[in-house]
């Protein structure tokens, strides 16, 4: 009986160590993509791939709509509209801001359902680029080693830079330069204040208001962000 019970332990310890190492491995893989990015742009987000394998499973040739930019090359109208809607402490925070988090708390607990969120830019880039759509503690826990990874690796510049590029601003549609062309036939170089504003207002579900684009919430919330975004610090 006492063997059997060491035996069993040995197991566990070596299961328990096997899980270790795997986790590791992970978390090194994870790095070696976030150092790679301080210098290089990435093709595509796990976000994307997943939107990309829905869309062809509906239509086998789907493409998604999506085109790099360099930093300079997106209007500062957009950047500071983003700021303003998204993360207002982007440059104060160092990857999550605990009274926006707080705030949120508060105001889903009156809801009694989720109306609201916390995460800042760094935050949405982690679950952007590496993780799934699944709600648990256990990807809570990695999106929150992800972006320390982020935020101790990246400039707060190359961090927008990705965000603005990768982010998810229709159906199919990601990056400013596809939104700017698909809404307004223009570049994100040249997109005007107001332009900026409702591709801002509509990122937190950019799929509805790709299809109901008149929609008044969308305006009422750019209209709100034009009186915020001159104050918005970008990088």
């Amino acid at each position: 009986m006492r063997a059997r019970i060491i035996t069993g332990w040995r197991w566990l310890w070596r299961a328990a160590l096997l899980l270790g190492a795997a986790v590791l491995v992970y978390q090194l893989w994870v790095f070696a993509h976030i150092w790679y990015w301080v210098s290089h742009n990435p093709a595509q987000s796990a976000f994307m791939e997943r939107r990309l394998a829905v869309a062809q499973e509906k239509i086998p040739n789907a493409a998604l709509r999506h085109q790099w930019v360099r930093y300079e090359r997106i209007s500062n109208h957009l950047k500071r509209a983003l700021i303003a809607a998204e993360d207002a402490k982007f440059l104060e925070h160092e990857g999550f801001d605990w009274e926006g988090i707080q705030t949120a708390y508060e105001k889903n607990l009156k809801k009694g359902r989720v109306v609201a969120g916390g995460s800042s830019i760094s935050q949405q880039l982690a679950k952007n680029l590496f993780l799934s759509g699944e709600r648990s503690l256990v990807r809570k826990a990695e999106e929150t080693l992800i972006t320390l990874m982020l935020e101790a690796t990246m400039s707060k510049r190359r961090i927008f830079e990705i965000y603005l590029n990768v982010i998810e601003w229709g159906d199919g549609v990601f990056g400013a330069e596809a939104a700017a062309r698909h809404y307004f036939s223009t570049s994100a170089a040249a997109l005007s204040a107001e332009q900026a504003a409702w591709l801002a207002a509509i990122v937190t579900n950019p799929r509805y208001y790709d299809t109901h684009r008149a929609a008044r919430g969308a305006q009422r919330k750019a209209d709100i962000l034009l009186t915020r975004m001159n104050a918005a610090q970008v990088p």
